[in-house]
């Protein structure tokens, strides 16, 4: 850790010098990265409806269609797991049937609060927002589906994560879409085709992870302190130093590490920001029934703005999609190191994730920006919208909401750090040196991100986390088939009492 501090420390001789030099290579890296994003955007976001020649007044990116039609299929090949499965998922997290001799670094619950905190965010804050003002309150009706049926993707990736991990001598697990990708796919017969979508998901992850997972995160933070206290402003580099110190004591320790933090932090996170909006809704109580006729009209109102009917399904799922990343393959890597002997079990478990994360969260947002009369508010949006909806009931909200803020992100960075080091180990092996400059990459890129603006490239490295689906949720389809018969077996266990139950 002393070794990283002092590498770090030699970055920022002055953080004036720094700020400037910052500004300028940032500035450059910016319009390096533009061009390249503008063609990646051409894929990613190609329209297959509009390319078929029809005009449905609203733009529907094939990414979005495929994170869907994976939900979709998977909630029905796995005969609505996320249904079946929910009560049993809640005694799994809450350890009914833990065995301490099982296999594995982390226990059920750890796993889910480290993928909750690389979830759960600005998309809950922010996200939400964007959809109603865009697609209107009925958005919140097709966001609450796709999140409902992203809970089967979830399951389908996190099972097949911790089925192909692997376990070091050191008991050091590394599991996910990397993994399942190349060996699952080579038991059928597509073993080339397995290599590959794994090296690709693998580089996407790491670019995801310093960028999405990193920079824009460092960045909102940053963002949103200096805005309430402007004594911060034009310190983005110190106070990306700073960040980089907290987020460097927690990542050096590993998953374990990281679990032990996001284990504290999620909670407090989830029950600070629900508690407030449930504040709101109690203080606008007679108007919350008004608010779920609106979500409801507004889903199925033919005349919605911003593409009809079809735009405001659009807007729910695309939101969803980008909130809980169901079908995206990031979470897998976290639940891997889940200590069971049972795979489905730990894929149960998962998903959990989208309904806390967008049923319950995004939902909870979204019902007090309607209840607050600031769903028709024109010319503010995003982080804005929600805070001064919260705003506009307790006073002081903002300030709770930096500090939400601030927590989310820096959750968000420990998570994905992780993330990226298991995509890094992966192609570049697991040596003490090699997983030491990944880390140092990582926490040079939080101050980078804390000190400019990097449009393009904060939005070239979303769209390689949204890119992350495509070679994911190919290898599921191709593997539900052994999924959905290892969820027969173990449900038949479970069934005849073979797993006992810790009362």
């Amino acid at each position: 850790m002393k070794r990283i501090i002092f590498l770090l420390s030699s970055i920022l001789i002055t953080n004036s010098a720094f700020a400037q030099e910052s500004k300028n290579l940032g500035d450059r890296i910016n319009d390096f990265f533009v061009p390249i994003v503008d063609v990646i955007a051409m894929f990613i976001f190609w329209d297959p409806i509009a390319a078929m020649g029809f005009d449905i007044g609203t733009s529907i990116p094939i990414v979005v269609v495929w994170l869907v039609f994976g939900a979709l299929f998977f909630t029905l090949k796995m005969n609505f797991i996320n249904v079946r499965a929910f009560k049993h998922a809640i005694d799994l997290v809450r350890g009914k049937f833990d065995d301490p001799n099982d296999e594995g670094e982390v226990s059920h619950f750890q796993a889910l609060a480290t993928a909750l905190s690389a979830t759960v965010g600005l998309g809950n804050i922010a996200g939400v927002a964007v959809a109603i003002t865009v697609g209107g309150p009925g958005a919140t009706f097709w966001m609450i589906i796709a999140g409902l049926l992203g809970m089967s993707s979830k399951f389908v990736e996190c099972t097949l994560g911790v089925k192909y991990r692997v376990v070091n001598k050191n008991g050091e697990v590394s599991g996910g879409p990397m993994y399942y990708l190349k060996h699952g796919l080579a038991k059928y017969g597509y073993g080339n085709i397995g290599k590959v979508l794994a090296v690709l998901f693998a580089i996407l992850c790491i670019g995801g992870s310093f960028g999405g997972g990193n920079m824009f995160q460092a960045n909102q933070a940053y963002a949103q302190l200096s805005g309430q206290f402007p004594m911060l402003s034009g310190n983005g580099p110190m106070f990306g130093f700073l960040l980089a110190i907290l987020v460097g004591t927690v990542i050096i320790g590993g998953i374990k590490s990281i679990a032990r933090v996001t284990e504290k932090i999620v909670p407090f996170m989830a029950v600070l920001y629900v508690a407030a909006a449930l504040v709101i809704l109690a203080v606008n109580f007679s108007e919350i029934g008004n608010a779920f006729a609106m979500i409801f009209k507004g889903a199925f109102a033919p005349s919605a703005a911003f593409g009809g009917f079809i735009g405001v399904i659009i807007q729910g799922f695309r939101r969803a999609a980008f909130s809980n990343e169901a079908g995206v393959g990031s979470a897998s890597i976290a639940h891997s190191a889940t200590k069971t002997n049972e795979p489905v079990s730990e894929g149960i478990v998962s998903l959990l994730e989208p309904f806390i994360d967008t049923v319950v969260i995004c939902t909870m947002t979204a019902l007090v920006i309607i209840v607050t009369g600031m769903s028709g508010v024109q010319g503010i949006e995003g982080a804005q919208l929600t805070s001064q909806a919260f705003e506009s009931v307790i006073s002081w909200f903002p300030y709770v909401l930096v500090i939400a803020i601030f927590l989310f992100a820096f959750s968000t960075m420990i998570s994905w750090s992780y993330y990226g080091l298991k995509s890094w180990t992966y192609l570049f092996g697991s040596s003490k040196k090699s997983e030491l400059i990944y880390k140092l990459i990582f926490l040079i890129f939080i101050i980078i991100g804390s000190s400019v603006k990097l449009g393009a490239v904060l939005d070239f490295s979303d769209m390689m986390i949204l890119a992350m689906a495509f070679p994911n949720i190919l290898g599921l389809l191709i593997l539900s088939g052994e999924v959905k018969l290892d969820l027969k077996i173990y449900l038949d266990k479970v069934k005849n009492g073979v797993f006992k139950k810790i009362k």
